[in-house]
């Protein structure tokens, strides 16, 4: 059996949750864009050709902003070419992704969709192939009000209102060799000031953030953030960060410690924003965009699934990375999202990636249905009951092996306490493949008065730790109903299955 005990105290937060923080990705690669969220002819599909059928996904999924339109995509992309009449727009060729991209999904489709979507619009400009006066037209274009030539073209294209967009990415993984104009840091640090400058001398209301590493293994990982922020420190308010994680070789323990790594690459990227910060006597915080995460099984794939050995057709929308998540990615999923959550003092921002069919957590077929991946569960609920304060938890748990990480706890956790509501809302993962776990609660300052609910994502009774959700088994992995929560004077026991991913809410009083 394994035994965790969580002390929580009501005095002992770390930050407000920032609901930015429950993002997700829409690029135009794979289905994403085109037969995932866009799909005209669909039976589903409105008079716009955006699927309703994975629109009410994205609504119950709950993410709250979303990047687009890339990605490696948008380090080749015209954004001219994805506004005014479809009928006109060109057709163009897609290096990063190999692909055939017709521009029939722009710029206004995507902003009236994100409003449909209940959500906020992230633009990537491109600063691979283009720089400081594309980017200070397409805010223009996008956010001034009118009386000049492209917020006129805008009005004329039919939003005579400004999209009002207010986060901006100044480009994507520029410290890539796989990138469409990969730069050194010291190229980069200098366009990304110079853009930032232009930017905000059109709207200075908006938020920047700038190209950090695209993983933590780059070689440049440290001196690249650190290079980029002693020019652009002034300009921007995040840097970004990228992260995937994947199984490797049936080491399952080690792929349930990787939140371990995520923490790490977190700290480590803090330490350096607050080196530059206390070495260029700077006043303001410069945060984190952690702007793509998410599992991806990068190795073993099959060869259309990889970008740079594509057949030379040029097809439009082929499968990219469609991966089948199942019950033991759920669960790293989870802890993604722990990490993510208990950083969210210098994490601000996140997104998952992507949205729909690539990596994602929603599928959908070309003329036929969608549903939800194992993974969808974790990333609804927390972005569901996350509310208020988020807790600094001290957990004290039974320590498991991993060939990667060391002895690492098999209870992982986060919490947030929403005073308004008097709601504490706990998120646990137990990453034991073969043990249930006890955990009690150790409450100070609160004291429980009733469960509001509790959840579960686990092995289901006629599966394994690899079942997942597909066509024809859209529902085999969800949540169900933890029995194993038990309240007495205000002290609160958890019995939690092996590998699973458990959300529960307490009502809590002071005292």
């Amino acid at each position: 059996m394994t035994h965790a005990r969580i002390t929580i105290d009501r005095d002992f937060t770390i930050a407000d949750v920032p609901r930015r923080l429950f993002g997700q990705f829409v690029e135009h690669m794979g289905r994403c864009v085109y037969t995932g969220i866009y799909e005209p002819g669909h039976p589903a599909a409105d008079a716009r050709g955006f699927r309703t059928d994975v629109l009410e996904l994205v609504r119950e999924l709950g993410p709250t902003v979303i990047r687009y339109p890339g990605g490696n995509f948008v380090s080749g992309y015209r954004w001219e070419d994805g506004v005014g009449p479809a009928a006109e727009r060109p057709v163009r060729i897609d290096g990063a992704w190999h692909t055939i991209e017709t521009n029939a999904f722009g710029l206004h489709e995507f902003v009236d969709w994100s409003r449909e979507a209940e959500v906020e619009v992230m633009e990537a400009i491109n600063l691979g192939t283009r720089g400081v006066e594309e980017a200070r037209a397409l805010v223009e274009y996008a956010n001034h009000p009118g009386g000049t030539y492209w917020s006129d073209l805008r009005r004329r294209n039919g939003a005579e209102d400004p999209f009002d967009i207010r986060l901006w990415c100044l480009g994507n993984e520029l410290d890539g060799p796989w990138q469409i104009g990969h730069k050194t840091p010291a190229e980069y640090g200098r366009l990304a000031q110079e853009t930032a400058k232009a930017m905000k001398l059109v709207d200075p209301t908006i938020e920047l953030v700038a190209v950090g590493s695209s993983n933590r293994q780059m070689p440049t990982f440290g001196t690249w953030e650190h290079t980029v922020l002693t020019h652009a420190y002034d300009e921007v308010d995040y840097i970004s960060m990228h992260a995937y994680y994947q199984e490797h070789d049936g080491d399952a323990a080690s792929f349930l410690a990787e939140a371990v790594d995520m923490d790490a690459f977190i700290d480590g990227v803090v330490a350096t924003i607050d080196a530059v910060k206390a070495a260029g006597k700077h006043t303001k915080q410069v945060d984190i965009s952690f702007d793509e995460w998410n599992v991806w099984y990068q190795s073993g794939l099959d060869t259309d699934d990889q970008p740079h050995q594509v057949e030379k057709t040029w097809r439009e929308h082929p499968r990219l990375i469609e991966d089948t998540y199942n019950v033991t990615d759920a669960v790293v999923v989870g802890t993604f999202l722990h990490s993510l959550l208990r950083h969210g003092d210098r994490v601000r921002i996140a997104n998952q990636a992507q949205l729909v069919n690539v990596i994602a957590p929603i599928r959908s077929e070309e003329g036929g249905p969608a549903w939800r991946q194992s993974i969808f569960w974790p990333f609804a609920r927390m972005a569901k009951m996350a509310k208020g304060r988020i807790l600094r938890l001290a957990v004290s748990s039974t320590k498991a092996p991993t060939a990667r990480y060391g002895d690492v706890d098999e209870v992982d956790a986060v919490a947030t306490w929403d005073e308004e509501s008097g709601r504490l809302a706990l998120f646990v993962a137990n990453r034991s493949l073969d043990a249930e776990a006890t955990v009690d609660l150790d409450l100070h300052g609160l004291r429980a008065t009733a469960l509001r609910s509790a959840e579960v994502l686990t092995v289901p009774e006629d599966g394994d730790r690899l079942t997942a959700n597909l066509l024809d088994a859209p529902d085999a992995v969800g949540l169900r109903p933890l029995d194993g929560v038990a309240l007495d004077d205000g002290a609160v026991r958890l019995t939690l299955p092996a590998l699973s991913w458990s959300a529960v809410e307490l009502e809590v009083a002071r005292g």
